[in-house]
């Protein structure tokens, strides 16, 4: 199977100059969020029952990547737990780097100690109106809400139990310290992704579909990009239980029935192209890789 199609036109070549982000909805107008796994009244349009993720005994697992586990990684890390679809997130950074007074002058923190409700309380210290103008506060209410606060992609022990995150929204399924797929959500990040990936050299031998949704880092566009990226988990989910229910339960990624049959990692690249014409302005690549 080919590897790493260009899917649509090089987005480098796309870019346009960034525009200063609307805040993001009040959080009086995002979906109530009830405990961690269960669904929510009043949901919109994406988020009512879906035939895909109908069947509760299997789902694909996810995981989502933006630069600093902020925006777009964390609103698509909520829609997917809300859909009940195992998730965990990271970013990609050296250090969590967050908006301040000036350009020059960002809020700098370090991953995987610092919680999202010590910058909440941080920012809203220093200047409560510069950081709800801007979105900061709303973001960073909603990410508390999801999990701890953010994790770094390179510090990941991929396949070792992750059992400190009980908590954390979208938990249950990935406990094991593995997912099926990866969506990044800038491409410098889907490369840091490959990079670190192939330095690991696969040990576990484990297959993972690493996708780039490119999406613009502003609190508008992760809305717009999280409904996209929870279209496409709907659409990967229903193609692997249609070749797991196939092959009785048992072999459905690779040849799923022998004899050269089709599998769902076959299927894949066919999926991102039916989905990319849905959503032409969310430029996506794709390569198969290995945990």
């Amino acid at each position: 199977m080919a590897t790493d199609p260009r899917l649509s036109r090089d987005p480098r070549r796309t870019q346009t100059p960034p525009r200063p982000p609307p805040p993001p909805p009040p959080l009086e107008s995002l979906p109530q969020q009830k405990p961690f796994g269960g669904t929510h009244d009043g949901a919109s349009p994406s988020q009512q029952p879906n035939p895909a993720r109908s069947d509760s005994g299997f789902k694909l697992k996810f995981c989502t990547v933006c630069a600093s586990n902020q925006n777009r990684s964390m609103e698509a890390h909520l829609r997917l737990s809300l859909a009940s679809y195992p998730v965990i997130s990271f970013g990609t950074g050296s250090l969590v780097r967050l908006p301040g007074p000036s350009i020059s002058q960002p809020n700098v923190y370090p991953f995987n100690s610092t919680s999202y409700d010590t910058m909440y309380t941080e920012l809203n210290g220093k200047d409560p109106r510069l950081y709800r103008a801007n979105g900061l506060l709303t973001m960073l209410e909603r990410n508390r809400s999801v999990k701890f606060g953010p994790e770094r992609w390179q510090d990941w022990a991929i396949g070792k139990p992750r059992l400190d995150h009980r908590d954390d929204r979208g938990s249950a399924g990935v406990e094991g310290g593995v997912v099926d797929v990866v969506i990044t959500c800038e491409e410098r990040c889907w490369d840091a992704v490959m990079d670190n990936l192939v330095e690991r050299e696969g040990k576990l031998n484990r297959p993972v579909h690493v996708i780039n949704v490119d999406i613009k880092d502003n609190h508008e566009e992760a809305l717009v990009g999280g409904k996209a990226i929870l279209e496409l988990a709907d659409m990967l989910n229903a193609a692997a239980r249609e070749e797991r229910d196939r092959s009785g339960g048992g072999e459905w990624r690779n040849g799923a029935g022998g004899g050269g049959g089709s599998s769902f990692d076959d299927r894949v690249p066919e999926i991102i192209a039916e989905w990319q014409e849905k959503w032409p302005n969310l430029p996506a690549l794709w390569s198969l890789a290995w945990f």
